[in-house]
Order: structure tokens, then C-alpha cells, then sequence
């Protein structure tokens, strides 16, 4: 079942195959969920990049948005989202960001203890939008599919000063209740999600 229409998702990850070749950035948000969780396409690409291949990028209509400290680019129905070392505000310094990362199909993405912080971050911004829906979805995607490290989520929300985050973990997953979005028997949803909050508690 996919969040978002099946044309504008296929749109986009077209899009993505497209700018890979041409960029280098590293992926965030709702694509770098779905290849490391296979479970929802996105509709909109994330990415962080830095100043010199901004330059590249502004070539193109590039506009800045400085509400969001980021900036667009639109294709048609798609927006891509440009997230800059030292300007850009996300939950997690950008310019850190590039000492989290791996390669998946030839893009370099973030890993999954990085990406659940930051989708932490964009699902606390947007909690009561459909956004933020898909937000929750992505986060409890990551926790049952992509196996993060939560010692090593921990410890980066040590570092970060970001503590709060675990608390809001637990509660995102204690109330998501929405087996079908995961490709999930309703025994297999809770047996999973019993098993890692109780891995959250311990920890």
C-alpha cells in the first residue's frame, strides 16, 4: 500500500535515478526511509548538500527559503528540498550529517539511527499534518525494518543533547497502531512492536 499516488511517487524516484547522476548529495527524509525499510515511496526528495554543489544546482531555478533555512526546486508535482551545511536548521547538525552515511543503490543515504532522529525532528514540526502521518509511518518502518543500532541511536542523542528523543520514540510507537501500513498481520505488528519497546525500556 503506498502513502502516496503511485504516479507521483514513480514521478519522483525517476527523478532521483536522474539527479544521482549529476550531484552528489547525501539522501534524507522519505526516500532514504524506503530504501533502507522497502515499505513507502515518497513524493518529495530531501537532501543535504554543500556549497559547492549548490553553485551547480543554481543553474536552476533555485529559490531559498529562509522560513525553512533550505532550498526548492520544483518539478511540476515534485519537490526537491536542499539542505545546507550551516545554514540549513535540522534536528541534527547538516554539515554532521556526511560522517552518518552509506551507500544504498548507489546513493549515499544516512544511516537508519540518523534518519529516525531527523524524522523525529520533521514529525515533531508537522505532527498534526499528513505529513506527519507519513512521518510516523517512516519512523515505525525504521524501527521494524531497518534494524538501527539503538545503542548507537542513543548514544547520538547523547551527543546531540537530544535525550528527549527516546521518551518521544517510545510514545510514536506505543500509539501507532496501524499494522496495514507495514504489511502486517495484527500478531506480527504487536509481537514486533512489543519486542523493541521493551529494547527502548531497557536501554
Amino acid at each position: 500500500m503506498d502513502f502516496w499516488n503511485s504516479n507521483l511517487t514513480e514521478k519522483s524516484w525517476m527523478l532521483l535515478q536522474e539527479i544521482k547522476t549529476k550531484y552528489n548529495f547525501i539522501l534524507i527524509g522519505g526516500w532514504a526511509a524506503y530504501l533502507w525499510t522497502k515499505q513507502h515511496k515518497s513524493k518529495d526528495i530531501d537532501i543535504v548538500i554543500d556549497l559547492n554543489e549548490l553553485q551547480k544546482l543554481k543553474q536552476k531555478n533555485l529559490s531559498k527559503n529562509d522560513n525553512l533555512k533550505k532550498y526548492e526546486l520544483k518539478f511540476d508535482d515534485i519537490d526537491i528540498d536542499i539542505y545546507v551545511d550551516y545554514y540549513s536548521k535540522l534536528s541534527l547538525p547538516v554539515e554532521d550529517l556526511k560522517k552518518y552515511t552509506t551507500k544504498i543503490e548507489s546513493i549515499n543515504v544516512v544511516i537508519p539511527e540518523i534518519l529516525l532522529i531527523l524524522k523525529q525532528g520533521a514529525e515533531i514540526e508537522r505532527k498534526n499534518s499528513v505529513k506527519g502521518e507519513k512521518d510516523r509511518i517512516d519512523i515505525v518502518s525504521l524501527l521494524f525494518y531497518a534494524n538501527p543500532d539503538l545503542n548507537n541511536y542513543i548514544s547520538i542523542l547523547k551527543k546531540y543533547n537530544k535525550l528527549e528523543y527516546l521518551n518521544n520514540l517510545i510514545l510514536i510507537l506505543k500509539n501507532f497502531n496501524d499494522y496495514n501500513s507495514l504489511n502486517l498481520t495484527p500478531r506480527k505488528f504487536k509481537l514486533k512492536k512489543e519486542k523493541i519497546l521493551n529494547e527502548l525500556k531497557r536501554i
